[in-house]
């Protein structure tokens, strides 16, 4: 399995689950669009898109930061183009921008709701859009949302109508843009952890640094879409994968290098 030469084109690239998966594949020599908001630094949320490239660059990728907000149509246009002009090409795409806000109906602010919807759903809608073109021309062409499994159920959106239905329209569209695309070979897929991810979210709206050691590491999700990303793109989509089951099916078991501290009992995420 090797993603050398590959070119990922990810959102929210600029931390954690993105920046993992980013990282992943840097390290087989891939070349990486860092598409995120943050350009300058900012006290209460590490990393920039600038920050993001030298990672990337140090572990043996090529980096294209680009300042983007996938809110706005023209700017995500304008990230594609760059990044199809200056790699040849995109192979993969991962909808990984989210917001989140796990409030009830009375205390959603609409603002919130509307950004939560506006990224989550139409962002990801967006970036797919304006990608499929290049992606058609890809010799294994992946797009992977990180996105839960579709569950019906009213304790899924109970506490939090607003975010599931956000996180769910990403999960949508895998539903549909799999059976859309299918002739055309690329592969639509979900990826959700088991466990909360040690994550900026986590940190600073969930729980905090209790909730954090409660958390496995963002690798995990980045060994578990590079399993996904070498897999066949006619014979692999349309499927909502957990990261431990995709690590299971390539022999991985242990996955106790995952843990951010493995004397805590693993917090499980929501909707698995």
């Amino acid at each position: 399995m090797s993603l050398r030469g590959k070119t990922l084109f990810i959102t929210g690239a600029s931390r954690g689950i993105g920046l993992a998966i980013g990282l992943r594949a840097a390290r087989d020599g891939a070349n990486v669009a860092i598409v995120a908001k943050t350009a300058e630094p900012n006290p209460k949320l590490p990393g920039t898109i600038f920050s993001a490239a030298k990672e990337i660059e140090a572990a043996g990728g090529k980096a294209l930061p680009i300042a983007c907000d996938v809110r706005e149509e023209a700017q995500v246009a304008a990230a594609v183009a760059k990044t199809a002009e200056t790699f040849g090409g995109i192979d993969i795409l991962v909808n990984n921008a989210s917001a989140i806000s796990l409030t009830g109906t009375e205390s959603t602010e609409m603002k919130r709701y509307d950004l939560m919807h506006q990224i989550n759903t139409r962002g990801t809608f967006l970036c797919s859009k304006l990608c499929v073109p290049y992606l058609k021309k890809a010799a294994n062409p992946h797009v992977l949302n990180l996105s839960p499994p579709l569950n019906m159920e009213t304790r899924w959106f109970a506490p939090h109508v607003a975010y599931t239905m956000a996180k769910f329209g990403m999960s949508m569209c895998v539903l549909g843009m799999a059976g859309e695309f299918k002739s055309a070979g690329i592969a639509f897929n979900a990826l959700w952890p088991r466990t909360t991810i040690a994550t900026a979210a986590i940190n600073n709206l969930l729980g905090g640094s209790n909730m954090m050691k409660a958390s496995r590491k963002p690798e995990i999700m980045a060994d578990a879409a590079y399993v996904i990303f070498n897999r066949p793109s006619r014979e692999c989509t349309g499927n909502f994968f957990i990261d431990d089951e995709v690590l299971a099916s390539a022999g991985k078991t242990d996955l106790s290098e995952y843990a951010v501290d493995p004397t805590q009992q693993l917090m499980p995420d929501f909707f698995v």
